[in-house]
């Protein structure tokens, strides 16, 4: 932690709505970094794993107070780039990216981050797996699986609470299932936690098979006060 006669740095953090991005932002920001912008990316070439309602990630930003920049992409290198330029071209500064890696991906944001001259930040690098989802439940988070890969798990594991028993369910249905889905099996949404300051809650959604992948397909939801 930073002492509190020394400014703080600024970081920007890659975001997809799920639990590592999430967290690896809270952790950063009780290691006293100040969190200038979100930035969330949707791949324009494939509608796949991370697919979500736009809107959604609107309402995270809203739910944080964090600022949002959301971009399309054909490459995600160049567009987290170019849109860390944008953000510098209007005035603002950040000395770090921060991501929620946590196997993979590596040698892609070190690059990115040399190119912008700037620090970068992986939480969660390298973490055991349980270990992270246990954090991330002890710290107050409410997270949910809004995708599942066929052949893993099925589609009653949609809209799954990340729960004290979550794990210990997990291996009982696949145990060859990541605690933290790393290779893909599952993706998140976060709802709830410390650095909201409202909640989500989702009041429509159907399942919708799509790419290998079951999708709880969200079409209303609530940001309400906590």
């Amino acid at each position: 932690m930073q002492s509190d006669n020394t400014p703080k740095k600024n970081a920007i953090v890659s975001w997809t709505g799920g639990k590592d991005g999430c967290y690896s932002c809270y952790k950063t920001m009780n290691d006293g970094y100040n969190i200038t912008h979100i930035l969330h990316f949707t791949n324009q070439k494939k509608t796949g794993s991370h697919e979500l309602n736009p809107a959604l990630i609107r309402a995270q930003s809203q739910a944080t107070g964090l600022p949002l920049l959301q971009r399309n992409f054909q490459s995600y290198e160049e567009e987290f780039k170019k849109a860390a330029l944008e953000l510098r071209a209007q005035g603002e500064r950040f000395d770090a990216a921060v991501f929620g890696h946590i196997e993979t991906h590596k040698p892609l944001v070190e690059r990115i981050c040399q190119e912008l001259n700037i620090d970068l930040i992986l939480p969660l690098w390298k973490e055991n797996s349980e270990k992270i989802v246990n954090e991330i439940i002890d710290a107050g988070f409410k997270v949910i699986l809004v995708s599942v890969r066929d052949g893993f798990l099925g589609k009653e594991w949609l809209g799954r609470s990340i729960d004290d028993k979550f794990i210990d369910d997990l291996k009982k249905a696949n145990s060859a299932v990541d605690a933290c889905g790393e290779n893909g099996e599952f993706h998140t949404l976060v709802l709830d936690g410390p650095i909201f300051k409202k909640k989500i809650i989702i009041t429509k959604s159907d399942p919708i098979h799509k790419e290998g992948y079951w999708f709880m397909n969200i079409t209303n939801f609530d940001l309400v006060e906590k």
